[in-house]
């Protein structure tokens, strides 16, 4: 059983891999470099309810009876949360509004994929590999990220370069480039107690994600890099409070992570709930409930890490946003462009990016949807330039040139 292959939350680490990585860090934490925490709202959420355009008197007309109301005309926390005269955020994510206060705090507006899929399955595909309307594409944005750069010459090679908070690796993260995949730092830990033979059978067992094929001691040196991180006495900092839902104790989980300083470079984690078809509410609700957990997670997050926010960047991301009109159900059926939130130190903030196309019948795309007016790809390539140092662009966004830098990050 020693010998054998077991189900691990890793994929494509080699024994060899984690042998020279647990003999390089296990005597003290590698260098800091930087972190790109990317989180995915599965589900296509609703843009024009989550950065909300108030002061386009269109959007009132077109959503009688889930728009939220402007700033000046609410009572208490019923209102948008006001930015900047035109653009507010969904009262939910009052949270967030500190942040922009800040000058952490970048949103990105009728920005998305120039595909016109209306596909979850495709539309999550086409950005999380970077390739719209290409679906031979077998390796996404991110693990061409770490095939190709690195943000710390001077880091010791690490197994945690590359996090994913899930039960198993994400399409963006997907590729020959090593990285893990687990539902929590807690979790992945607790299983290296007792008895070899007892942690094998109990990784085997509950292991729920991808394999690795390696000897038991090769692996746990590698489980032992990250036992150092504690996470069972792990106490968040500045006062931070994380919700006690899975996004908000995964992103706890990043921040135990970063901080512990096992290699972390890219973490990702996503969360469900955004296809609002019927009763998505308008300040309370369905979407409100969504964003309240989005929001306060985020926030929690942000707090615990302090002055490292210095060092890292949060980018949000939908696969689409929803039709600018209501339905008949009182929800909003698929649309076209969404909505991004870029936050770090080093963010260009208080100002909603992306040119505003406007939502007059003749400014909607196919009628129906808030347009597209910022490629995806140019968001993802500026963090992935200015934030982590990629230099081979090419290789990360193939066939996307772009003579436009929205200008996000300073």
């Amino acid at each position: 059983m020693r010998d054998s292959a077991l189900a691990l939350v890793t994929i494509g680490l080699s024994p060899s891999f984690l042998r020279r990585t647990a003999l390089a860090m296990a005597p003290s934490p590698v260098a800091k470099g930087k972190v790109l925490i990317c989180l995915f709202q599965r589900g296509a959420a609703d843009a024009l309810n989550v950065v909300v355009p108030f002061g386009e008197p269109a959007y009132y007309a077109l959503r009688p009876s889930i728009a939220i109301a402007p700033p000046a005309r609410a009572a208490g926390a019923s209102g948008a949360v006001d930015l900047d005269g035109f653009f507010g955020l969904h009262p939910a994510l009052a949270p967030l509004k500190p942040l922009w206060d800040r000058g952490l705090l970048a949103p990105v507006h009728a920005v998305g994929s120039p595909s016109a899929t209306r596909s979850h399955f495709d539309a999550q595909d086409y950005m999380e590999s970077a390739t719209p309307d290409n679906k031979g594409t077998s390796d996404g944005w991110l693990n061409r990220y770490l095939a190709t750069s690195g943000t710390c010459q001077q880091c010791a090679p690490s197994p945690f370069r590359a996090v994913a908070m899930t039960p198993q690796t994400p399409r963006i993260l997907q590729g020959g480039a090593p990285t893990v995949a687990m539902n929590s730092v807690a979790e992945f830990t607790v299983r290296s107690g007792g008895t070899e033979a007892a942690q094998l059978e109990a990784l085997y067992r509950t292991g729920s994600a991808d394999l690795i094929h390696g000897t038991g001691t090769e692996m746990f040196e590698a489980v032992k890099m990250l036992r150092a991180a504690n996470p069972q006495r792990y106490e968040p900092e500045n006062g931070a409070a994380y919700p006690a839902t899975q996004f908000g104790q995964r992103l706890r989980s990043i921040a135990q992570l970063i901080k512990a300083g096992v290699g972390l470079e890219v973490a990702f984690a996503d969360v469900g709930g955004w296809d609002t078809h019927v009763n998505q509410g308008g300040a309370t609700g369905q979407l409100a409930q969504r964003l309240t957990d989005f929001g306060a997670s985020i926030a929690a997050l942000t707090t615990d890490l302090g002055d490292r926010m210095e060092d890292v960047v949060i980018l949000t991301m939908s696969e689409f946003g929803r039709m600018a009109r209501q339905n008949g159900n009182g929800g909003t059926d698929h649309g076209h462009a969404g909505a991004m939130f870029v936050i770090g130190g080093r963010v260009n903030g208080h100002r909603v990016h992306g040119r505003w196309p406007g939502l007059a019948p003749e400014q909607l795309y196919e009628g129906r949807d808030l347009a597209l007016t910022t490629d995806f790809r140019a968001v993802f390539s500026e963090v992935a330039s200015k934030h982590l140092g990629a230099d081979r662009l090419d290789a990360l966004f193939p066939g996307f040139v772009s003579g436009i830098v929205p200008g996000i990050l300073g």
